[in-house]
């Protein structure tokens, strides 16, 4: 009998999401900083065994908008509560329990099996950890708990077995071969974005969207190595971020796309001739026909 199963993972934003989901799927599918609002997309990672597929969805934390591309990105992450099979609520031992209370109200009504992670416990004391327990047992009582460290991969494993029994019986959704279901441009622009997360500060990165313009490519000598020759698009709201972007002398650019094309390169397996332009779209965030062209949702 196979089984398949939609696990979607919801949560606050900074909590681990998307390290748990690159935990759980073996690859690095989403993007992982250290700053808030790090996912934009939803985004599947899909695991195969002989005789079951899981495919996990990212999604980006909930968070009260303030422009519409916040709006977009609370939308993916209540989409996450329609179709899943299995629902992962994570939170850290750092998480405001307070913080969008309406949305765990409707985790605790949800017709999907429920999983409370508690993630980060590598950063916390027995004590503390027991009364984190104790108090989700009261908030969502429908919700089996694993305490976990998803950077140390410490009950990673545990969790992933138990989402295998939970898992209904099903034919496959995706190819047995398929990891994710965003193309190959997309892994580009999120790492490109990923290195702007890490490398400029305050509004610079929330006001970036970077786009694929070309991807080509090359097959090497006798059909081996080979080459991929990328041209993206950074594009910012403002004049003056632009410069910020650039940096003196370019200097800043040409460090976020050195960065860029190591990662590219050990994602595709291949070397890599990366260009980086940057671009002005004027308060794009704002835009709904701007937020469908670089592929957000809206209602």
């Amino acid at each position: 009998m196979h089984k398949s199963g939609f696990v979607n993972i919801v949560g606050n934003p900074n909590v681990g999401k998307s390290t748990l989901m690159n935990a759980l799927v073996g690859e690095r599918i989403s993007i992982i900083t250290s700053k808030a609002q790090t996912t934009r997309h939803r985004i599947l990672g899909i695991v195969n065994g002989e005789d079951f597929q899981i495919v996990y969805s990212d999604t980006p934390g909930v968070l009260k908008p303030n422009y519409k591309l916040q709006e977009s990105m609370l939308e993916f992450s209540r989409s996450a509560l329609v179709d899943a099979d299995i629902l992962i609520y994570v939170t850290d031992v750092q998480d405001n329990i307070e913080k969008n209370a309406d949305f765990l109200d409707k985790v605790k009504h949800n017709k999907a099996h429920l999983i409370l992670v508690i993630n980060k416990i590598d950063l916390t004391t027995q004590d503390t950890l027991t009364r984190l327990v104790e108090f989700w047992q009261k908030q969502l009582p429908a919700a089996e708990i694993f305490p976990i460290s998803a950077k140390e991969r410490f009950g990673v494993d545990q969790l992933f077995r138990r989402i295998v029994e939970l898992l209904p019986p099903s034919p496959p959704f995706f190819d047995k071969d398929q990891l994710t279901d965003k193309p190959e441009k997309f892994f580009v622009t999120e790492i490109i974005r990923e290195k702007i997360l890490l490398n400029y500060d305050k509004e610079i990165p929330y006001s970036v969207e970077v786009e694929v313009e070309s991807f080509k490519e090359e097959e090497g000598t006798d059909g081996k190595g080979g080459l991929i020759r990328i041209s993206a698009i950074i594009f910012v709201e403002r004049d003056s971020q632009k410069g910020i972007i650039i940096g003196k002398q370019g200097q800043a650019l040409k460090k976020v796309g050195t960065q860029a094309r190591k990662d590219i390169e050990d994602f595709f397996q291949k070397k890599v001739f990366l260009e980086l332009f940057v671009k002005v779209d004027k308060d794009w965030r704002q835009k709904s026909a701007r937020l469908r062209h670089y592929g957000y949702e809206l209602e």
